[in-house]
């Protein structure tokens, strides 16, 4: 990753800290209080304390303005049509406006420092802004968070030149429990189709939201198996699309090239885009998975798949890569 005009290298990953309601500013709270400024970070273990840092760590990190513009444009249904019981969710579609606009205006990479907070007793480990310039970037991730569906993923880069002088690439998610839709987009397109005339056509747009009906026989014959883990058994196959059903028009919907056969754990990866392949059939992992669990899923970057069949899918894909993989 190039910063600054500086290359670093991907050493460890920090997969997700969920910002719990104690964390967030008061206008986005659900619960009562007017929010914590320490953010807790995990338990006192080895693991920890590897990637963190010994007692008493002063970390420099860094957001991405790019970022944080494409975390606010996933989490603008929430602020609209919110889920969770927000204490001021009639206030919430003017704070995504303004906060959406205050972005325009930060430097590309926001610095800040976090800075352990020791004096707190017990296993769970805590951090706080290390001084008044790095306010900044930390209220920013304390102002845009939605508690309990944001969670940040770090990643540990070092210069080869300063191999011990780590820094720390933050970036926010969100997850609404298990959908990478907003579950208000999907209502909104699943009632905009059962308003329309009761269709062969209309029944169709449905059973493709599922996987299902002619959108998974014809993916079936194109794709007879999951090209990763070679299971042909059709019980253990989820038709998955490329780009998300939700994101896609009428033709697009149930169009059988935009998708693969993939066994239930590719399928979660690439649906979340943990997991993204090239117009040469190579896998792209994400950096937010650690090492570790890619290795534990028999999982490596760059490795080619012969069996992937991209035929008349180069759009799709292209679209996946840009806009659902998490990459950077």
């Amino acid at each position: 990753m190039l910063i600054n005009g500086i290359h670093y290298s991907l050493i460890d990953t920090k997969e997700k800290i969920t910002i719990a309601d104690s964390f967030v500013v008061r206008s986005n709270k659900i619960g009562s209080g007017n929010g914590e400024a320490k953010l807790y970070i995990g338990n006192e273990n080895e693991e920890n304390r590897d990637f963190f840092g010994s007692k008493g760590f002063i970390n420099q990190c860094f957001l991405l303005k790019q970022d944080l513009i494409k975390y606010l444009d996933e989490t603008r249904e929430e602020y609209l049509s919110p889920e969770q019981p927000y204490n001021n969710s009639e206030k919430l579609p003017i704070l995504w406006a303004e906060r959406r606009a205050r972005l325009d205006y930060l430097p590309e990479i926001i610095w800040f420092n976090i800075k352990e907070q020791t004096q707190i007793e017990g296993p769970r480990l805590y951090v706080k802004f290390d001084n008044q310039q790095s306010k900044l970037g930390y209220d920013l991730i304390r102002e845009l968070s939605l508690p309990n569906i944001t969670y940040i993923s770090i990643l540990k880069l070092v210069d080869a030149k300063n191999p011990n002088q780590p820094i720390f690439y933050v970036r926010l998610f969100a997850d609404y429990f298990g959908n990478i839709i907003h579950p208000a987009i999907l209502e909104q397109e699943e009632e905009g189709i059962l308003k329309e005339a009761n269709t062969p056509e209309r029944k169709e747009k449905l059973r493709a939201r599922q996987g299902q009906g002619e959108y998974r026989r014809k993916l079936l014959e194109q794709c007879p198996f999951c090209p990763v883990t070679l299971i042909s058994d059709d019980r253990l196959l989820i038709a998955s699309h490329i780009k998300p059903w939700a994101k896609s028009n009428d033709f697009e919907k149930t169009d059988p090239y935009n998708g693969f056969m993939f066994t239930p754990t590719i399928d979660y990866l690439f649906d979340r885009g943990f997991i993204t392949f090239t117009h040469k059939k190579e896998m792209l992992l994400s950096p937010f998975l650690s090492k570790m669990t890619y290795s534990k899923l028999g999982l490596s970057d760059n490795k080619k798949y012969s069996m992937l069949n991209i035929e008349g899918r180069a759009e799709y894909l292209e679209y996946h890569r840009k806009e659902i993989w998490k990459g950077y």
